[in-house]
């Protein structure tokens, strides 16, 4: 409540009252303020009242939720459902414009600011998680192997000659689907063997890119989790490599943000060699429903790049 309101209730209730009140919903009112000057996450998490009260406030900045308002537009969030309606918050717009995933959402100020937040405070725990220096990140409303796909259908403009996508194997369908959905040919580097551990065969990954030329290699696709006894792939050297063949370097790193190893993996592959951007999922590491991933890198005008193709 406003200071007015407050003032007001002092009428109906003892004034005391009213102050003790409005004291604990300062408290909140700072937590979200110190979210909303920082843009980082909180080294404490919110009770689940500061959350909803945070959400129900963003909610009513949205168009959909205005009062007297009745939407009639090509761009209107209407839902049929109050069950559905009460389960999002009623934040239904929606982020993001037909163009750009990223653009702020001119009738859904609410969903536009959640948004922003939530790719700020992403950034900031994939910094405090190992990656000092990513630059760009942001979440995506898709699993894993279609983000990776997004990440190499954006890299074919910059490499429009390209046709394959070297691939050290990796025994999981979703990354392997996620290049040939995006029209490349996987070529499969299979693992070497070395004490008991499956790890990447560099020297056959030089060799593929002298043979097929680097103008012809899309990138080189590596993986960072992944399922015993296969070990993470040797970032630093294939980083190292990646830049001195002038190739792009994308990373499924779908479970690594819980891993400080692997993203002390990511961290050194970008400081001694290329990487240009690496995906993880959100269900495995942040424990939410599945559907949801973030896209990050280290340049911060490819990961704009890739945000501007989402469809």
């Amino acid at each position: 409540m406003n200071i007015e309101n407050l003032t007001l209730c002092e009428k109906i209730v003892s004034p005391s009252y009213i102050r003790q009140g409005s004291q604990a919903r300062r408290g909140h009112e700072q937590l979200i303020r110190h979210l909303l000057d920082q843009g980082k996450c909180p080294e404490e998490g919110w009770s689940e009242s500061t959350v909803e009260l945070f959400l129900n406030e963003l909610a009513v900045m949205d168009s959909n939720n205005f009062l007297g308002n009745c939407g009639v537009g090509e761009r209107e969030g209407r839902v049929a459902s109050s069950l559905v309606a009460r389960r999002h918050y009623r934040l239904i717009h929606g982020i993001g414009r037909s163009g750009d995933i990223a653009a702020v959402q001119p009738k859904a100020a609410g969903s536009s600011l959640l948004n922003k937040l939530t790719n700020s405070v992403v950034l900031d725990i994939l910094k405090i998680s190992g990656v000092r220096s990513v630059a760009s990140c942001f979440v995506v409303p898709m699993a894993t192997g279609m983000s990776l796909t997004l990440c190499f259908l954006t890299l074919r403009h910059r490499r429009p000659k390209a046709r394959y996508i070297i691939w050290p194997r990796i025994d999981q369908k979703s990354c392997f689907k996620s290049m040939i959905t995006a029209g490349f040919e996987p070529v499969v580097v299979e693992n070497v063997l070395v004490g008991d551990e499956l790890r990447t065969d560099l020297e056959t990954v030089q060799r593929k890119i002298q043979e097929l030329g680097a103008e012809n290699v899309l990138c080189v696709h590596s993986t960072t989790s992944c399922f015993a006894p296969r070990v993470p792939d040797r970032l630093e050297e294939l980083a190292t490599m990646c830049a001195k063949y002038d190739i792009p370097h994308i990373v499924n790193n779908a479970y690594g943000v819980q891993s400080s190893k692997c993203m002390h993996l990511i961290q050194q592959g970008a400081r001694v060699g290329r990487i240009d951007a690496f995906v993880q999922s959100l269900d495995k590491n942040f424990m939410v429903p599945v559907g949801g991933a973030i896209i990050a890198g280290f340049d911060e005008s490819f990961v704009q790049e890739i945000s501007k193709m989402y469809p």
